[in-house]
């Protein structure tokens, strides 16, 4: 996840820091300040349910995506996302990172909420009454779960900023990959709208690095990515969008199996299928029960508002002219051509035989590791090689083997010196195991009317899904379905079966 927050100590302020001439902020002004008192209808609730115990929470998010801007910092309490204590406006430049004075002004505020929290606190230990200008703050946390979640308040403030500008900009990004991605969602029998957890994940940065290691859209670790893409020193598909989001989808696919409740396989995307496995032994399906009460090991702040988060991405997303008035300019689909590779082979051959450059293609191919990028290694058999559009009906057939390619430019002997044999080796270098599963399955010709044609098959591997056999053989989910006689909506293949593929 990758949201700028901040938790600031409350000790060591100086004098000098309490006399700023701006302590005494307030709210930035515009557009709906006040978390929770808003009911807006999130859609879907059989799917993506919003229960009570996490109306707060989405609603929370829902401001700090759609409404807050970078320049507001929403101090608020960390357990309870509907105790806002106030949403501060920066003062100064607005920048990536916090100011100096930034910090200073962010650090002053919190020290001020939290030396408010500890007197009403006594106050209420001690039996007295709240003052006039303390009812506002009991009731909130009245609402938020009753007067006795005021008690340690103090120890959990926590600061967000907002990020609407880079939320917006994740939703004009994500007009090149949306259609693409509800596709492969649907051809793994996934919820399309599970499209948008990228909102939540990276906003869409393609080259989104986290601390911890994950990478890409999808924000995959390395372990996790090795189970559902390529991940070596040569390939790392965590960073190609289609290519990670086939894989986001067949993990999701695999959670909600293991699950059974979307929520669950969603907060599993952060949390790992063992800890919410975990957490539905304790408390069943019921997400709002699991963030309110669920206290196993790593489950925290980022694991428990990671549905809530998707849930506010979704509707902000979904609105765009209700939260972005001033207007989403969406990029166009990505327009590509793929190419599986079924030799080995560098980047430059590929790269003139398409008519195109190297760096063209390191451009497009985010999946490439910098050996394969400056030439140092060939492009491993298998991998998947994006062209500019158009190129594969330009070129009319694929690049050729590279060794065929040097045969081609050797000198030619007399037949005498060299046998036969040899000459055989050399033009038709026999298939590796590896050519041979990446290759499609040829029928043998058939006639029809007179007419003899070429039926193309692909036998099914491990792992493999409907969308990779499509892909890898240049036809859409949908006509693969229809060449096999399969109904629109089944997905369902199997090792070893023998699929068609062209004819």
């Amino acid at each position: 996840m990758r949201t700028v927050n901040y938790y600031l100590r409350t000790s060591g302020l100086t004098l000098a820091l309490l006399a700023m001439s701006f302590l005494a902020g307030c709210a930035g002004s515009g557009g709906e300040r006040e978390v929770g008192q808003s009911h807006v209808d999130y859609g879907d609730s059989g799917t993506f349910p919003v229960p009570d115990a996490l109306q707060d929470n989405v609603d929370f998010w829902r401001h700090v995506y759609g409404m807050w801007s970078r320049g507001e910092v929403a101090i608020h309490d960390s357990d309870h996302l509907g105790v806002v204590y106030e949403v501060a406006t920066l003062p100064g430049p607005i920048q990536a990172s916090y100011t100096s004075a930034q910090r200073a002004y962010l650090e002053a505020r919190t020290h001020y909420h939290a030396d408010r929290l500890r007197a009403l606190e006594q106050r209420l230990r001690s039996g007295q009454t709240p003052t006039a200008a303390d009812r506002d703050l009991v009731a909130k946390f009245e609402r938020a779960g009753g007067i006795g979640t005021l008690y340690g308040a103090s120890e959990r403030i926590r600061l967000q900023r907002g990020l609407r500008e880079r939320f917006r900009r994740g939703v004009e990004i994500s007009g090149r990959y949306d259609k693409i991605f509800r596709e492969i969602m649907r051809s793994h029998g996934v919820p399309e709208d599970l499209a948008y957890l990228p909102h939540v994940e990276s906003s869409f940065q393609t080259n989104a690095r986290s601390s911890v290691g994950a990478g890409g859209v999808w924000q995959f670790m390395p372990a996790t990515g090795r189970i559902y893409m390529t991940v070596n020193d040569s390939v790392d598909e965590r960073y190609d969008p289609i290519l990670a989001a086939d894989g986001a989808a067949r993990y999701l696919a695999q959670a909600y199996g293991k699950l059974g409740s979307w929520p669950l396989a969603i907060t599993s995307y952060n949390h790992g299928q063992g800890g919410m496995a975990k957490a539905k032994a304790q408390y069943g399906t019921d997400i709002g029960r699991i963030v309110s009460n669920y206290d196993g090991p790593y489950f925290g702040f980022a694991s428990r508002n990671f549905y809530a988060e998707f849930v506010a991405a979704r509707e902000v997303a979904s609105h765009p002219s209700r939260y972005f008035p001033e207007g989403v300019r969406y990029e166009s689909p990505w327009p590509h051509d793929r190419l599986i590779l079924a030799s080995s082979m560098p980047a430059d051959h590929i790269a003139r035989h398409y008519g195109t450059s190297s760096r063209v293609l390191a451009d497009l191919n985010m999946h490439w590791r910098n050996s394969l990028r400056n030439g140092a290694r060939h492009i491993p058999v298998g991998t998947t090689v994006w062209l500019p559009h158009g190129s594969k009906q330009r070129a009319g057939s694929p690049p050729p083997p590279i060794s065929t390619m040097i045969a081609r430019t050797e000198p030619r002997q007399k037949p005498s010196t060299v046998s036969r044999k040899a000459v055989a080796r050399v033009e038709k270098p026999r298939s590796t195991d590896s050519q041979k599963r990446v290759a499609a399955k040829t029928a043998p010709k058939s006639k029809t009317k007179g007419k003899t044609t070429k039926v193309r098959y692909h036998v099914v591997k491990p792992q493999e899904t409907l969308y990779r056999v499509a892909l890898q053989n240049g036809i859409s989910v949908a006509e693969l379905r229809k060449l096999n006689k399969m109904k629109p909506n089944d997905n369902h293949i199997q090792p070893g079966q023998r699929l068609k593929v062209g004819i």
